[in-house]
């Protein structure tokens, strides 16, 4: 049976064309240009994804930078030259953690924030020899005191005399007398403040101090009495007079062999 004229070339046009998911009829040529264009929205998705999290890494690194340069420029400000200023409190010896929180809790209760702005308690490294060993410990330079700044007037004054375990503001008769300049640097160096950012003076203490008087614990003078002549911080050592048939004999002996009276 003859085929009809043209009907060879027709078959082959279209083998050359596909059907795309619409049922309509796409060249290969076109296939590619579409598979090109998927392609590259793909890669320029990948590119802005990483274009992002850069940026997002650069801006979280310019904020630490700004929050970094905040700190320093906060903590090159004299505390007393701070809002405020700053008084000592009597507490109940022992007690000085828990006046604080006191006094910080009605500060946000009772709304007093603008008024009352910061409590310390004064602390100094203080090294100290147990069992023989010399450890460094964080002690409270006044035990029942602390420090507080605040823009002191009857309301504020009402708040913090009322708090649970204050007996009282230091000063002259009834009156608060703030510290002075020089106070204020000394103390505020080495307050344990809320937040625990104050620096702490690192000007470690002997627990024993010259001409002080200590038992003898241990050794042939063990309960003798004597006055420290001399301290071997480096050998953990120190000698003592003793008073040895009446006389006051100098005896070398270790931080562990004697003891505060």
């Amino acid at each position: 049976m003859m085929r009809p004229a043209g009907a060879g070339s027709a078959d082959h046009g279209e083998s050359e064309r596909m059907t795309d998911d619409d049922g309509a009829s796409v060249t290969d040529s076109e296939q590619e240009i579409v598979e090109e264009l998927i392609e590259e929205a793909i890669v320029e998705e990948i590119v802005e994804e990483i274009v992002a999290e850069e940026v997002a890494e650069v801006l979280a690194e310019e904020e630490l930078l700004a929050q970094a340069a905040a700190a320093a420029a906060e903590a090159a400000i004299s505390p007393y030259d701070k809002p405020g200023k700053w008084y000592v409190l009597h507490t109940q010896s022992g007690y000085e953690n828990k006046v604080r929180q006191n006094i910080e809790a009605r500060t946000r209760s009772m709304a007093m924030d603008a008024k009352i702005h910061e409590v310390a308690i004064p602390m100094e490294e203080v090294t100290e020899f147990k069992a023989g060993k010399k450890v460094i410990a964080q002690k409270k330079m006044f035990p029942g005191y602390l420090i507080i700044r605040c823009s002191l007037d009857d309301d504020s004054w009402y708040v913090i005399r009322n708090t649970p375990g204050v007996t009282g503001f230091v000063g002259a008769g009834n009156k608060p007398s703030p510290l002075s300049r020089r106070e204020v640097e000394e103390f505020i160096r080495t307050a344990d403040s809320p937040t625990d950012d104050s620096p702490k003076r690192a000007r470690p203490r002997l627990e024993y101090e010259l001409n002080e008087t200590v038992r003898v614990k241990e050794g042939p003078f063990a309960d003798f009495s004597g006055s420290v002549v001399d301290i071997d911080e480096d050998h953990m050592k120190m000698k003592v007079l003793v008073n040895i048939f009446g006389r006051e004999t100098p005896v070398e002996l270790e931080f562990s062999q004697v003891a505060k009276l």
